[in-house]
């Protein structure tokens, strides 16, 4: 504590000791937590923010397709694949129409 040299009421001179601010300096690994956090903060609300249908699409690693939401792991093709499935489309929802007594649906 410092001593500071002020007046007195009673004329004499007051030298009661009065208490220095501390300015809070912050360390390196509390700014580093600062900095995790905020990316943290930022990459949970981009995660709440996902579409409406819960679908994501991703290229993969190898340049395959992938499609994130159906299950506990993506659904994986490579371009022709989808082009492939896609051109059944038509077949795909009748044969779906046709056994749809028979599959089971997952919710």
């Amino acid at each position: 504590m410092a001593k500071t040299i002020r007046p007195s009421i009673n004329g004499g001179v007051d030298t009661t000791p009065t208490a220095t601010p501390i300015i809070p300096v912050k360390t390196e690994q509390q700014l580093l937590l600062e900095v995790e956090l905020e990316r943290l903060q930022r990459e949970n609300e981009a995660l709440r923010a996902k579409p409406a249908n819960g679908l994501t699409l991703r290229v993969s690693e190898k340049g395959a397709l992938s499609v994130y939401g159906m299950g506990r792991f993506p659904f994986t093709l490579y371009v022709e694949q989808w082009e492939r499935l896609l051109g059944m489309a038509g077949e795909i929802k009748g044969f779906i129409k046709a056994n749809g007594s028979k599959l089971s649906r997952k919710a």
